[in-house]
């Protein structure tokens, strides 16, 4: 009778055996699932370090990145087969999972060693406290007050488009386009901070200061569904004054159509500025802008009757009320007349837009929060992601005197941004720094006194322990 209770318990085990390693399986499966969804996000968060900080060595040239390159492709083909598990595990069929339950441990192993390898190229790629992105006006203003809020070697970097340190752009549209070559403005005169009374912030002043200036390095991704083109934009001779670049392209450009026809598109300050320069140099001015008046945010009627009558008295021809919609070019590509919306066509050999430009926000689509137009900030320039500031044009800030959230594109307005956001990081680091301080003197404390409570108990139960009735 025994031996056959035994035996029917050996068969019972022999017959769940394999049901309960399966249950194992799928338990075990779905642990290591969480496990590996873990570590994918912390690879992910990796990865996307490295990547932006590749970008500025391998500019630099101070370091080897094959191996690096090699790695981020190792990270990409595992993320990918990642994703085929869990689509088979989707499949809800119990087997399934475990006969994927050895792929997923093996899986994990892996991404623990790629997570190690990861972590230590961190440390090979040099990293900065603080990252300016843009080499504008504002970037060289910040740099000088991060020099004198007592920054350390090392800890500034500026990423910018250029291949110079920041200048002073309002020299583009006036003294660069002055056709007296001794009094033409050119570099290194108008580095900033010349244009608040400073001193000249040379190439140098960033290297002794320890400031790694990463030049020629684009890391915005224009969306091209967010420019706005015309027919023929694309013709020669036609500028957008933004950059040095522009300006020497378009200095070139009035040297080979000396004594030709330009025209102006636009009636703020480019668009002001750079038609007096034409005229100087001997051309023959038009300008076109949509409004009925020129600088109509700033100027009055009165105000601006008396500057358009000042520049018709110049010989420059204004034509208000009507925008350019197209461009004819010759059989070189070259620009010849610009199309209005009112049917003229204007004769030109140069044409220069000076109509504003859209900030440059794409890169923090779905990152950043964003209001009329630039990346909506605080009275300190405080974006809505902590650590993260914006100045300059990109800045939405709130204005007292109006009550209301504006975006200003003003040189000052960049100059000032860009000091008061400085001020206001070193200041927050400093309120933290003593919030540290304080928590931990608290702690202290409070570690102390249960410390001494402890003692008094224990005192109390060895005298407990060593009295007699």
């Amino acid at each position: 009778m025994a031996s056959s209770f035994n035996f029917v318990i050996g068969s019972a085990k022999f017959i769940f055996a394999p049901i309960e390693r399966c249950l194992n399986c799928k338990r075990n499966f779905d642990e290591n699932m969480k496990v590996l969804q873990k570590l994918l996000k912390e690879l992910n968060t990796v990865k996307e370090v490295i990547e932006l900080r590749l970008s500025a060595e391998i500019h630099g040239g101070t370091m080897q990145t094959e191996e690096v390159k090699n790695w981020l492709d190792d990270v990409q083909r595992i993320k990918t087969e990642i994703e085929i598990i869990e689509c088979k595990a989707k499949e809800k069929k119990f087997l399934s999972r475990v006969f994927l339950g050895k792929m997923v441990e093996e899986k994990v192993v892996e991404l623990k060693a790629f997570l190690r390898k990861g972590k230590a190229f961190l440390g090979m790629v040099k990293s900065f406290k603080y990252i300016i992105v843009g080499g504008g006006v504002a970037a060289g203003y910040a740099a000088r007050e991060f020099d004198r809020q007592g920054l350390k070697p090392g800890q500034l970097a500026i990423i910018s488009k250029e291949a110079v340190a920041p200048y002073e752009r309002p020299t583009l549209s006036k003294g660069y386009l002055n056709p007296n070559p001794k009094a033409a403005a050119r570099l290194p005169e108008f580095h900033v901070c010349v244009g608040s009374g400073g001193d000249r912030l040379l190439p140098d002043w960033y290297k002794e200061k320890g400031i790694q200036l990463i030049l020629g390095t684009e890391i915005v991704k224009v969306n091209l569904a967010l420019k706005t083109l015309v027919e023929g934009a694309d013709a020669k001779n036609m500028f957008y004054l933004r950059e040095l670049e522009d300006a020497d392209k378009l200095v070139e450009s009035i040297k080979m159509k000396k004594y030709g026809k330009a025209v102006i598109i636009g009636g703020g300050y480019i668009g002001l500025e750079v038609a007096a320069a034409m005229s100087i140099n001997d051309f023959d001015v038009t300008m076109v802008y949509p409004d009925p008046w020129c600088m109509p945010r700033l100027f009055t009627p009165t105000m601006a009757a008396f500057y358009e009558s000042y520049y018709e008295n110049k010989g420059i021809k204004i034509i208000k009320g009507t925008v350019s919609v197209g461009f004819n070019a010759n059989a070189n590509g070259e620009v010849k007349g610009v199309k209005l919306k009112d049917g003229r066509v204007l004769e030109a050999d140069i044409v220069v837009v000076g109509v504003g430009a859209r900030p440059l926000t794409a890169l923090f689509k779905g990152q950043l929060e964003e209001d009329k137009g630039g990346i909506k900030t605080d009275g300190f320039f405080k974006t809505s992601m902590p650590g993260v500031y914006a100045v300059g044009d990109v800045a939405t800030f709130p204005i007292k005197l109006y009550n209301e959230m504006r975006r200003v594109e003003h040189v000052d307005h960049a100059r000032k941004s860009a000091k008061h956001a400085v001020k206001a990081i070193k200041a927050n680091e400093t309120v933290l720094w003593r919030q540290c301080w304080r928590n931990f003197v608290f702690q202290r404390r409070q570690s102390i006194i249960t410390e001494a409570k402890i003692w008094v108990l224990l005192d109390q139960r060895w005298k407990d322990c060593w009295s007699f009735p």
